[in-house]
């Protein structure tokens, strides 16, 4: 799963996720990609499994490219212990994902086989998503 290798602070307050998505909100790298209409936590299990669903249903041809990395903790404290006596222990690593945020990527695969993939992966996420297609630059003439 998908972590930080280290932290300064292995404990954070939750936040607030209101506003759209100011970076990472185009095709950068691929051709293809998956974009959030929602927001939301993605866990880094939920991550791993939408990868996992693309590479198979593209047959590991293309490359994918993952956007986004869990860098929140989500602290945890377990079950049966009494209020008080301070904050949980890290649970699990969140990705703080805003609607706009491109998530994944795909280059090298048709577009047909780029949408069933990226539909497969959008299943395993907790938000809305859709899919875009990068913007061809209008430069060379003058």
């Amino acid at each position: 799963m998908l972590m930080p290798k280290r932290v300064k602070r292995r404990k954070q307050h939750r936040g607030r996720m209101k506003g759209i998505a100011t970076k990472g909100n185009y095709v950068a790298y691929g051709t293809y990609g998956l974009a959030a209409d929602g927001r939301g936590w993605i866990d880094s299990n939920q991550i791993e499994a939408a990868r996992i669903a693309m590479t198979r249903s593209i047959k590991r041809g293309g490359k994918v490219y993952i956007k986004i990395f869990p860098h929140k903790p989500v602290s945890k404290k377990p079950i049966g212990v009494r209020m008080g006596s301070g904050k949980g222990a890290p649970e699990y690593w969140v990705a703080v994902v805003k609607p706009g945020r491109v998530m994944f990527e795909i280059e090298g695969v048709t577009e047909e086989q780029a949408k069933e993939a990226m539909r497969l992966a959008a299943h395993k996420l907790p938000i809305k998503c859709k899919f875009v297609v990068k913007e061809q630059e209008a430069g060379g003439e003058q």
